[in-house]
């Protein structure tokens, strides 16, 4: 079953387009971020780590794949991951569960922010049309294709 979710999770985001992937990025940070936070809370200092370790990943690809130049916050946004990857390496190495906090409580909104701006996109993108349906009861009269 293991195998199974992770194929689907791997296709899942080798197959979604950009505004997809930054969303499902950002999902993924929030989860890292309330898992660290917990972990904390319960004294795993190691799972918290790993957590932590993770999102900073995330907010790393975050800096490296943003284009500065490309709208007017660009640099501000910078200045926001920048600001965030510290504070992320600050809680781990401290261990503090209400810098994490701080770290979720800076992230969701723009998280939200990413999730409406990714639904203007989608609109504006024209969708797949979805096939005719087979009737049977058209198979006699040459059915869907005119083939019988």
């Amino acid at each position: 079953m293991y195998d199974v979710r992770t194929r689907y999770l791997a296709d899942a985001v080798a197959t979604a387009g950009p505004a997809k992937l930054l969303t499902m990025l950002y999902d993924r940070l929030l989860l890292d971020l309330d898992r660290a936070e917990a972990a904390l809370r319960s004294g795993a200092r190691a799972e918290a780590t790993q957590q932590l370790a993770h999102a900073q990943e995330i907010v790393a690809e975050f800096i490296a794949n943003l284009n500065v130049g490309e709208w007017d916050g660009g640099d501000r946004l910078l200045s926001v991951y920048t600001f965030l990857l510290s504070e992320l390496i600050g809680a781990s190495t401290a261990g503090d569960a209400e810098r994490v906090v701080a770290c979720r409580a800076l992230v969701a909104p723009l998280a939200e922010a990413w999730r409406e701006a990714a639904l203007v996109v989608a609109k504006d993108v024209p969708t797949q049309r979805t096939a005719p349906t087979f009737d049977t009861a058209d198979a006699g009269s040459g059915g869907v294709l005119g083939v019988g």
